[in-house]
């Protein structure tokens, strides 16, 4: 009688802890906004609209599940980049890797504000 209802509560247990060890961690919304005010990007970039970037929501919905992504962004922060998103090239940031990270997460997780 208890064999039928412990299967299915252990299914549920062992795909939680699987999915939390699969989680993103946790983005600091708050330090990323102050470094991307920081280093300008809302010079070219807003959160919803484009400017003369394209809007961060738009960055997130492009790159959502693709592999790799995290590390693309970063790159193309550090470095620049070139026809991505038309013909306007973005400049190469002066932001560390952990920080360009730390933006790029942001973004990615949608570009909540606090």
């Amino acid at each position: 009688m208890i064999r039928p209802l412990i299967v299915p509560f252990v299914a549920v247990f062992v795909a939680t802890a699987v999915s939390a060890a699969h989680a993103e961690p946790a983005v600091d919304a708050a330090r990323a906004q102050d470094l991307a005010r920081q280093h300008a990007c809302f010079g070219c970039h807003a959160i919803d609209k484009k400017l003369v970037g394209p809007a961060y929501r738009d960055v997130a919905a492009r790159y959502a599940g693709k592999p790799g992504a995290l590390a693309t962004l970063v790159a193309h922060v550090q470095n620049g980049s070139s026809g991505v998103w038309g013909a306007v090239p973005m400049p190469p940031n002066r932001l560390s890797a952990a920080d360009a990270q730390t933006v790029v997460q942001w973004i990615l997780a949608g570009s909540k504000t606090n």
